[in-house]
């Protein structure tokens, strides 16, 4: 949740820890609790998990995983490029790869991510420890784009997009009219390093869903089953020249646009 202006002597009130965290942008109300049931949260140095516990800022000493945490110190906006090869989720019983380990965690252990990206898709994937903010994003109510460069099994004709673009029927039923267009060679050579594979074809697809595989299962619909997927932009924010595997900081301004976009202020 964002955090809000303090009064000058807000900040001397004591308040439930889970609040404090909240306050603090480390997570939201409930990311909070989960930390101090996972054992995570210390004050003044002592594990506390009970969930009524209260901290005064004036003088507690409050850190997570050993982070110190400041009230008034705002939530985290972080944009990953993600790699092929990770689950978009914190931690896996399973032990495979996730995107936790592309991002600061220790640093801002309430993190999580907004929305998910398959397996095997690439590309912008937001965090944020602002849980207003990402349940507000990914709302079907305030139709964020998100932007996807699909590689294609076949050559794809734009006429053959016109069912994407009107909204075609899938098995959990109607999606919203798409937008989709075809790259150009000179689009398609900015984009992707060496030759295209034979009979294959670039398209760009705009959804303001997000149904597990969307994209995915309206390309196959048309019978030109996706090769490659990677999701360029967020609403107003765009991917642009971030390295692979590599994650930046949000400024102010970006924030605000990607605020803009989903209607909260």
């Amino acid at each position: 949740m964002s955090s809000p202006a303090f009064r000058p002597d807000e900040r001397l009130v004591p308040m439930r820890l889970q609040r404090f965290l909240a306050r603090a942008g480390v997570a939201s109300r409930r990311g909070s609790e989960d930390l101090m049931t996972a054992g995570r949260v210390c004050v003044n140095g002592i594990v506390t998990t009970e969930l009524g516990s209260k901290v005064d800022p004036a003088c507690d000493r409050v850190t997570v995983d050993g982070v110190p945490v400041v009230l008034g110190a705002g939530a985290t906006y972080i944009m990953l490029n993600k790699p092929a090869g990770f689950i978009t989720t914190m931690r896996d019983p399973h032990g495979r790869p996730t995107v936790a380990e592309l991002v600061p965690t220790r640093r801002y252990p309430g993190l999580f991510p907004v929305g998910r990206l398959d397996l095997d898709t690439t590309g912008l994937l937001l965090f944020t420890t602002d849980g207003d903010f990402g349940q507000a994003l990914l709302h079907p109510s305030h139709h964020v784009w998100k932007t996807y460069l699909a590689l294609v099994d076949g050559i794809l004709e734009d006429d053959e997009l016109e069912p994407l673009r009107r909204g075609i029927e899938l098995d959990d039923g109607l999606c919203q009219p798409a937008r989709c267009r075809l790259l150009t060679n000179r689009e398609i050579r900015q984009v992707y390093s060496g030759r295209p594979p034979a009979y294959t074809t670039f398209v760009e697809v705009k959804i303001r869903e997000g149904r597990k595989n969307q994209v995915k299962r309206m390309l196959s619909k048309i019978h030109h089953p996706v090769l490659e997927l990677h999701r360029t932009q967020f609403g107003s924010l765009r991917l642009d020249d971030l390295p692979m595997g590599e994650w930046r900081e949000l400024d102010s301004s970006e924030v605000a646009l990607l605020k803009d976009d989903a209607g909260i202020s």
